[in-house]
């Protein structure tokens, strides 16, 4: 295909679902509309049921919304029936996808993986449009695996990604981040005390119960330390209940700053003054702490399709950036134990930094709008 013509469909991004896969598809469409492709030209598809279905369009682009959800992965007949109909809604996707395509005809499709990235990238492939998929995983998904056995060019985000033909580019982050990357010192510095430390955690925008349940306990345990503090986001979904648990503690002083949020509106000044963090480790976590250069304990959740959490902390674990607890073993005598050893060892923090930082790709979002545009025949 050559290259688009004025006013045409330049690129078509599919898939979508969750934050994970969104958030680094829309670094890459600002990338290329900074590279001066037309907004209108950067097209999304993605599924109704998607983060993508909200995100896209207040961050300015137009997406098609497709029918569909993620295959349940259980033999009980709920999910039986749930993935017969989850089939025809993928048959009935791919066939809107296939009549979206042929009338955008873009020079190329931009695959995010997740389930609604199927039906975009199979409908490509089927009518001859060249394909990118990206990975933000260290276990890669089906749905890139699929796309790069039939002809996808494929970028991944961490070194040792199982995916044929691929081209390392790192994961795109936020801009915010990689702005801030270069102007926190680690220190964890409160009101100006060299002394203190600061432990971040989070969990994702829902929360984790188990890494919330043992940073309580953790606090409990701390409640007489002037030297720390621990900023706490539990997520939407647990925040009222750690208000309550924390309130059941034992009467008398808490000298602990225990800061207990129910949400970070400033993630990179979260990332710029902690020592270290508590986390999953998702694919967009992974790659903030590497461009932020921030010592991490992950905790990857259980579960997990291919287990990629577990594949993802595995990387950063080789990298010398973070310490990895097996959900099933973290509690509050566990975290403590590995928080002390960590703020107790300030050498072992600035060798996590730099650990951290031979994964860190801060130009991530450059490099795949690299690949897309020599796959549509622009560079």
């Amino acid at each position: 295909m050559t290259a688009p013509t004025p006013g045409s469909t330049f690129v078509v991004v599919t898939g979508g679902g969750t934050g994970g896969h969104v958030y680094p598809a829309l670094a890459v469409a600002d990338e290329l509309v900074a590279r001066g492709h037309a907004r209108s030209t950067v097209r999304f598809l993605g599924s109704a049921r998607g983060l993508e279905a909200t995100t896209v369009p207040a961050a300015g682009y137009a997406i098609d919304l497709l029918p569909g959800r993620g295959f349940r992965r259980s033999l009980h007949p709920d999910a039986v029936v749930q993935n017969l109909r989850t089939a025809w809604d993928t048959v009935v996707a791919l066939t809107r996808a296939v009549t979206i395509l042929r009338r955008l005809r873009p020079a190329v499709v931009f695959g995010v993986g997740g389930y609604a990235a199927a039906p975009g990238v199979l409908a490509a492939r089927l009518l001859r449009i060249p394909v990118v998929v990206h990975e933000q995983n260290a276990a890669p998904g089906v749905v890139n695996r699929v796309a790069v056995a039939l002809g996808a060019r494929a970028a991944i985000s961490l070194p040792a990604t199982a995916l044929g033909r691929a081209t390392l580019t790192g994961n795109p982050v936020r801009a915010a981040i990689v702005a801030g990357s270069g102007s926190g010192s680690g220190s964890g510095r409160v009101s100006g005390a060299d002394d203190v430390r600061t432990v971040g955690v989070f969990g994702g925008s829902l929360g984790a119960r188990r890494v919330n349940d043992a940073t309580l306990d953790l606090a409990r345990r701390w409640r007489d330390r002037t030297d720390v503090v621990i900023r706490h986001v539990t997520g939407s979904r647990d925040y009222q209940r750690c208000v309550d648990e924390w309130s059941k503690r034992p009467s008398g002083d808490d000298a602990l700053r225990y800061e207990l949020v129910e949400y970070e509106d400033d993630m990179p000044g979260l990332y710029a003054n902690a020592d270290v963090v508590v986390t999953r480790a998702g694919a967009v976590t992974v790659a903030e702490l590497a461009v932020s250069g921030t010592p991490a304990v992950v905790v990857p959740l259980p579960g997990a399709p291919s287990d990629h959490q577990t594949a993802n902390g595995r990387a950063l674990v080789e990298a010398g950036a973070a310490v990895l607890v097996p959900d099933a073993e973290l509690d509050g005598p566990r975290l403590t134990r590995e928080l002390d050893a960590l703020l107790g060892d300030p050498a072992r923090l600035a060798a996590m930094r730099a650990g951290a930082a031979t994964l860190a790709r801060p130009d991530a979002a450059a490099r795949v709008a690299d690949l897309v545009e020599e796959a549509a025949g622009v560079r």
